[in-house]
């Protein structure tokens, strides 16, 4: 097995120890490019039995740092750096947020030897004098134009200046972008720029992912969706959102649809992130449903399909959603559904990479040439038999437990003690009765009695006579009719003193009548 360029190049320059670097499409193994040389640079106690090391070299600080911008990223190289570094037993020491704070100090207080994290997590542990960055010989920046779009660059430089003035850097990135540059030309010394592509490439593009672009209705594509992912040959499949509701939105329906799915977004905790992440590499799921944020440099083997839900943003980001298939020399497929709206942004994207789809066709469902090019079977419809759903889905995952996130300078651990229960109170139902004065009175309750009239001479005395209930007094309302209010007010006008005689009254009245009608 051959390695791959951005590998060919980088290792020989990289194991040297100067600067690098490293530009590749996603994809491409640039992990293993910029890890092999990191672990070398790391001193074991093996290197000193085997004679490569003195003893006074040893040191339970950190020794490299790899820095990322998100934790599914964190976690995937931590992963591919313990199982490169299995054979001389190096620590690797994944850092980042959502999880406890506790696990992380005690395991560097045991002693580390390359820490992989993201800039949040780092800065608050290093802020907090519990993790020692003066003994770094190497640090990474992986992922950097990710790290520019999230803002992690002035974090970053703040960690670099935590850093030993003398080590070796490496910086790796899909794009290059001005920031990046001047990044690298402010804290890497002579770095040697690789580029590479390979020669059997198109254009930004892997040759390995065939891309198909349809233009959507937005009613319809759940429907298109599900039947997608019923075609032939479909292996695991990640399916892309602009937003974090709609992402879940997305995953809820395919549920309810039969597919076993899952979701990553910011929405969700940690835990419920890592859970779908885990189902979705164990197979207990075969649908991912994330964003673009959340789903960054996420390498999963067997993914066959890319589905972007939505249209993505810029053409960065279509090249990072697509380079979660075809990876590693494998093929894979990509489908693009764009609305009628995001036209205007496809055809930006679709110039700046290059590619040959400036005017999607219209498709739904339904359509013939949606069955034929991805290969679904005829009669598919929108949902999954139940002969079909073999996947445990997600809840065969179980959620692990990672403790109290806790904040920053948090004092102590400890639970907060249990407030003392109180026993509920019982409250009579208030039932009030209205009485024609407007008063509410209490029933079952003592009435205040009314002020005593004064007593008339012959009558008994109030004790001795109980007041009797007093009849409520009814009022009939009559209908009166415009002709008689009209009639009445004529005649009072009339007999008004000095109305000016019989014309001045009739005028008067008509005066009256009319202001009566309007």
């Amino acid at each position: 097995m051959s390695p791959f360029p951005i590998q060919e190049l980088t290792l020989p320059v990289a194991l040297s120890g100067s600067d690098v670097i490293g530009q590749a499409k996603t994809g491409t193994g640039k992990t293993l490019g910029f890890g092999l040389p990191l672990l070398e640079r790391v001193t074991v106690p093996a290197d000193v039995e085997a004679g490569r090391a003195t003893p006074e070299q040893l040191t339970d600080a950190p020794q490299a740092l790899v820095v990322v911008p998100t934790r599914e990223l964190c976690q995937q190289v931590t992963n591919d750096l313990l199982t490169a570094g299995k054979v001389r037993n190096v620590r690797v020491l994944a850092i980042y947020g959502g999880r406890a704070y506790e696990p992380q100090v005690e395991a560097l207080k045991k002693g580390v030897d390359v820490i992989v994290g993201t800039p949040g997590r780092l800065l608050d542990l290093a802020g907090q004098r519990k993790l020692d960055l003066s003994h770094i010989r190497g640090l990474v920046l992986d992922e950097a134009d990710e790290m520019l779009d999230l803002g992690f660059l002035p974090d970053v430089e703040r960690i670099i200046t935590m850093l030993p003035p003398k080590r070796q850097t490496m910086l790796f990135s899909a794009t290059m972008p001005g920031a990046v540059i001047s990044l690298a030309r402010r804290y890497m010394s002579q770095p040697t720029h690789i580029n590479a592509t390979s020669p059997d490439d198109e254009g930004t593009t892997v040759k390995n992912t065939v891309q198909h672009v349809y233009r959507a209705h937005n009613m319809d594509k759940p429907e298109m969706l599900s039947r997608i992912l019923q075609a032939e040959g479909r292996g695991l499949a990640m399916i892309f959102c602009r937003t974090k509701r709609t992402a879940a939105d997305i995953a809820e329906q395919l549920e309810k649809r039969g597919f076993a799915s899952g979701a990553v977004h910011g929405d969700l905790g940690q835990g419920a992130r890592e859970q779908a992440l885990r189902a979705f590499r164990n197979g207990k799921v075969d649908v991912l449903v994330c964003t673009d944020v959340a789903a960054r440099g996420i390498d999963v083997e067997g993914v066959t399909h890319v589905i972007n839900y939505q249209s993505p943003e810029d053409e960065k980001t279509y090249l990072h959603r697509i380079g979660r298939t075809g990876r590693a020399g494998a093929k894979g497929i990509a489908i693009t559904l764009v609305d009628w709206d995001d036209i205007p942004r496809w055809q930006l994207i679709n110039k700046a990479l290059d590619l040959k789809f400036p005017d999607p066709p219209e498709t739904y469902s339904t359509s013939p040439h949606l069955f034929e090019e991805l290969g679904i079977p005829a009669g598919t419809k929108g949902v999954l038999p139940r002969g079909e759903r073999t996947r445990a889905g997600l809840r065969a995952e179980e959620v692990e437990d990672l403790g109290e996130t806790g904040g920053r300078g948090r004092k102590s651990a400890a639970p907060a003690p249990a407030r003392e229960e109180r026993e509920p109170r019982t409250r009579t139902p208030r039932q009030r009765r209205r009485t024609r004065g407007g008063s509410a009175a209490e029933e079952g309750a003592a009435t205040v009695p009314a002020p005593a009239k004064e007593a008339t001479p012959g009558a008994p005395a109030g004790d001795e006579a109980p007041e009797a209930p007093r009849t409520p007094r009814r009022r009939r309302r009559t209908r009166v009719s415009a002709a008689d209010t009209v009639t009445e007010a004529a005649v009072a006008v009339a007999e008004a003193p000095g109305s000016g005689g019989s014309r001045s009254g009739g005028s008067r009245a008509g005066g009256s009548r009319r202001r009566d009608r309007g």
